[in-house]
């Protein structure tokens, strides 16, 4: 990718289920290439599609949002917010799996996603958000730099994509 950053949109849920092929690519791409987001090797295609695929109903139910970037009409880039909470925490949504294709990194997708995020948590009425990324990994610098605050850090959090126990720091930042 040498273009500009891509335009980054909301997906409906029938835009999400139609864009599943490019999404579970994305996913597994990021997780070979060394992502800590949840998941550990052996990857394979077919458990990206169902994660993505099981994302379904909290789209529907509106308790998420989607953001994709395309490049060609390809999805390079993905960041959700989570707004489901009790009574008590409907004023923070939740920053998840902000996912660059290992080919589009280093040119502001990662915060143009975060930016956008961002714009829709506060669109929702949200003043607080939260997220976690794997203590002192580029995601942890990106964060720092949009003014996210260290919550704390929890040692041996999290496996690595090859089963190894990691930090994780969390993070928030005020709207």
């Amino acid at each position: 990718m040498t273009s500009p950053i891509p335009s980054i949109a909301i997906l409906s849920p029938a835009e999400a289920e139609a864009a599943l092929p490019d999404l579970a690519a994305l996913l597994l791409a990021c997780v070979l290439d060394g992502a800590s987001i949840g998941f550990v090797l052996p990857f394979r295609l077919a458990e990206a599609e169902a994660f993505w695929r099981d994302g379904l109903p909290a789209l529907r139910s509106g308790a998420r949002r989607l953001l994709a970037a395309r490049h060609e009409g390809l999805v390079v880039g993905s960041a959700q917010v989570g707004l489901a909470g009790p009574p008590n925490g409907r004023h923070r949504a939740e920053i998840t799996k902000v996912l660059v294709h290992p080919r589009a990194r280093r040119r502001g997708l990662g915060r143009a996603l975060m930016l956008a995020a961002e714009r829709v948590a506060a669109d929702e009425g949200r003043s607080l958000l939260i997220l976690d990324t794997r203590a002192d990994d580029a995601g942890e610098a990106l964060y720092r730099s949009l003014g996210y605050a260290v919550t704390g850090v929890v040692p041996d959090y999290a496996c690595s994509p090859a089963g190894v126990p990691e930090p994780c720091t969390f993070m928030h930042k005020r709207l």
